[in-house]
């Protein structure tokens, strides 16, 4: 979990980079899609990235013993699988969760229109 977080904060800095200096914010029209930028660069330099720090700091084969006293057989290819499906969750969360709350997308003014009319 350590050097997850170490690698997060590099994928920040290189992200926050990206969205200052590379495709800023110049209108308000602009938030949106730069935010979306910068959940998808994210989740490509982190899956990108993780695999060669999974395997330079992970041991090749590893036991964990679970609370059911089951032991469980890892690999690093094993544990960026897991750390690989909650980046790319969150990033479908995120943008889903985009969709059906930006005014942009037609969703939330379906509900807008309806409130406004009862």
């Amino acid at each position: 979990p350590l050097m997850i977080s170490a690698l997060g904060i590099f994928v920040c800095l290189v992200t926050s980079f990206l969205a200052t200096h590379i495709s800023p914010v110049r209108t308000e029209h602009d938030v949106e899609k730069v935010l979306k930028v910068q959940l998808g660069v994210t989740t490509i330099l982190m899956t990108a990235f993780l695999y060669p720090v999974a395997d330079w700091a992970l041991p090749k084969d590893f036991e964990i013993t679970n609370v059911s006293e089951d032991i469980i057989k890892g690999s690093p290819i094993k544990a960026c699988v897991c750390v690989w499906m909650g980046l790319w969750a969150g990033c479908l969360i995120g943008f889903i969760t985009e969709y059906y709350t930006s005014h942009s997308y037609q969703p939330t003014r379906e509900v807008a229109q309806a409130c406004e009319t009862g």
